[in-house]
């Protein structure tokens, strides 16, 4: 099959499941909305093109069986797998409310009370991944789905976790062009870790909170940013922001691993913290927000 914008031209059933529409591209690949044969219920089918064979091959099984049996209401599920001559493919729930990037379009503000939320359903699905010593790679808006709830479901494990795990580490495989705007020091240079999805995460917040990205220019001129200059101060950007949110942030994006926040969570948590502060009224509660005696150990010494 080849990849093609007309779902005319190509072959419009793959392995029971009929292609309808295409939704969208990026990163080499493409997503369809599909429908299997005898059921209603629509799903996402994504094509991975490239032919895959011997180690390759077997790879993808391995790692595209591992992504099937992630289970967590803030992670895409993946139902589906398989491979044909010139292609491979995942099937996953199909998220019919667009992604954050489509929500919250590049260059606006995100309400800060929405940025609470966004984060805590985020640290959720990455701390169940990380538990499962598997780490994303490439979180960014695009990849952050809106289920009918309009709950953030984190998605694209195709490119991010099909071809990389924490056990062993992989170096970089995937063409960083539209991606290294949200990369960690560490993964440009091929030794990605948890923290490197915390370092991608804060600089989503960063985005959202200020209206701007941390780093801009060209590839070459990013990579260098990320591994050798601090992003300017929240505050330079988005005057209204207190000085806790933005050292929270600021930590957060540290170009050493082991001086951001010991995990995702511990971000989640110290952020939520920062922007309640802030707020003019205090939020109610969701189950996801952190108990207020977990205020004492956003005090305790190291964790800023």
């Amino acid at each position: 099959m080849q990849i093609t914008e007309n779902t005319q031209d190509l072959d419009r059933d793959i392995d029971g499941y009929r292609l309808l529409k295409l939704l969208g591209r990026g990163d080499g690949s493409e997503i369809y909305l599909a429908q299997r044969e005898g059921q209603q219920l629509p799903v996402a089918v994504k094509i991975l093109p490239g032919q895959r064979a011997g180690d390759d091959l077997a790879r993808f099984y391995v790692h595209a069986a591992r992504i099937k049996r992630l289970q967590h209401s803030h992670i895409v599920s993946v139902r589906d797998y398989g491979t044909r001559d010139h292609f491979t493919y995942l099937v996953m729930d199909y998220m019919p409310n667009g992604n954050l990037r489509e929500r919250h379009a590049r260059g606006s503000l995100v309400p800060p009370a929405t940025v609470i939320r966004y984060t805590q359903q985020l640290t959720q699905a990455l701390s169940y991944l990380h538990r499962q010593q598997l780490i994303h790679r490439d979180l960014k808006p695009q990849n952050m789905l809106l289920n009918a709830r309009n709950e953030v479901v984190l998605s694209d494990f195709g490119i991010s976790v099909v071809s990389h795990s924490l056990d062993p580490i992989a170096p970089i495989q995937h063409d960083f062009e539209g991606t290294v705007i949200y990369c960690a020091p560490e993964q440009l240079l091929g030794r990605p870790r948890r923290a490197s999805d915390q370092y991608a995460l804060g600089v989503v917040v960063y985005e959202w909170l200020c209206g701007a990205r941390p780093f801009t220019g060209a590839f070459d001129e990013m990579v260098e940013q990320h591994l050798h200059h601090m992003p300017p101060p929240l505050r330079s950007q988005n005057p209204s922001l207190s000085p806790l949110i933005e050292q929270v942030v600021m930590k957060s994006l540290a170009k050493s691993p082991e001086k951001r926040f010991p995990s995702v969570d511990d971000f989640a948590q110290a952020l939520t913290w920062a922007i309640e502060q802030d707020l003019p009224e205090a939020l109610p509660p969701p189950p996801e927000t952190p108990r207020p005696e977990l205020l004492r150990q956003f005090k305790r010494p190291g964790l800023f």
